[in-house]
């Protein structure tokens, strides 16, 4: 038997395995090939061998293709996944925020409501007090009429003069009343100093016992309302002794 030729080394085509992961299924590792040729042998590679090695590297790089296609695919989903979330995320925050304005338009049309409502009741209790600001001034006076009436009857069913006088004096009395419990009181004059606030000079008169400058008589009643003047009172002031004029 003669001695067995040495077969050459061949290539030992071991198939590639690709693991895979995740939901996208990106090849996670690739065998590597490096012993795929025994460089040591001196016997050439058949044809067949070498169809072989070329299918196996197209094999490989179509798996590398396939694998950048599938990592831009995986990126592109993220970032669309990504897109999606802010879109729900603004579209949450726009429902709160028209949840808000329709609260806050509900407080305002009720908030306006009501100031309507307040404006009217001001409005007509600003008119009540014009109408029947004076109304207890008035019933004030009622009383002051009365005992007017009542005088003038006696006069005229032939009770004296002094009867007359005697209830007109409690008629004045009763109305000067009835102005003080209002704040109205009338104006010092005779012998005050002259003050034009307050005074209406008519006449200037010389006296002997009355300061010059000073109010010598009134002719008519002033009057004021706390401390604002209703009417200025006439009166006459002095002018000095005679033998200083």
């Amino acid at each position: 038997m003669g001695r067995s030729r040495p077969v050459p080394s061949a290539i030992c085509a071991q198939p590639s395995r690709v693991t895979w992961t995740g939901d996208h299924h990106v090849p996670t590792q690739v065998i590597n090939y490096s012993g795929l040729v025994d460089f040591r042998s001196p016997v050439a590679i058949s044809r067949r061998t070498k169809e072989s090695f070329m299918a196996e590297e197209q094999q490989n790089a179509n798996i590398f293709q396939n694998l950048d296609a599938l990592t831009a695919d995986n990126g592109s989903a993220t970032k669309d996944i990504g897109d999606i979330g802010l879109v729900s995320e603004l579209q949450l925050a726009l429902a709160a925020k028209a949840e808000e304005v329709t609260a806050l338009n509900d407080k305002y049309l009720r908030l306006a409501a009501e100031f309507d409502n307040y404006k009217r009741l001001a409005q007509k209790d600003q008119r009540d007090q014009i109408r029947f600001g004076n109304e207890h001034l008035l019933k004030e006076l009622l009383p002051v009429v009365d005992n007017l009436e009542r005088a003038i009857k006696s006069s005229r069913e032939g009770a004296g003069s002094d009867v007359l006088i005697q209830g007109v004096d409690l008629t004045l009395k009763q109305l000067t009343g009835a102005l003080a419990r209002f704040y109205v009181v009338p104006v010092e004059t005779v012998g005050q100093p002259f003050d034009p606030a307050t005074h209406q000079s008519v006449a200037s008169v010389a006296s002997e016992t009355v300061p010059k400058q000073h109010v010598v008589d009134e002719f008519q009643r002033g009057y004021l309302l706390h401390d604002r003047i209703l009417r200025a009172a006439m009166v006459s002031i002095s002018s000095g002794r005679v033998d200083d004029i």
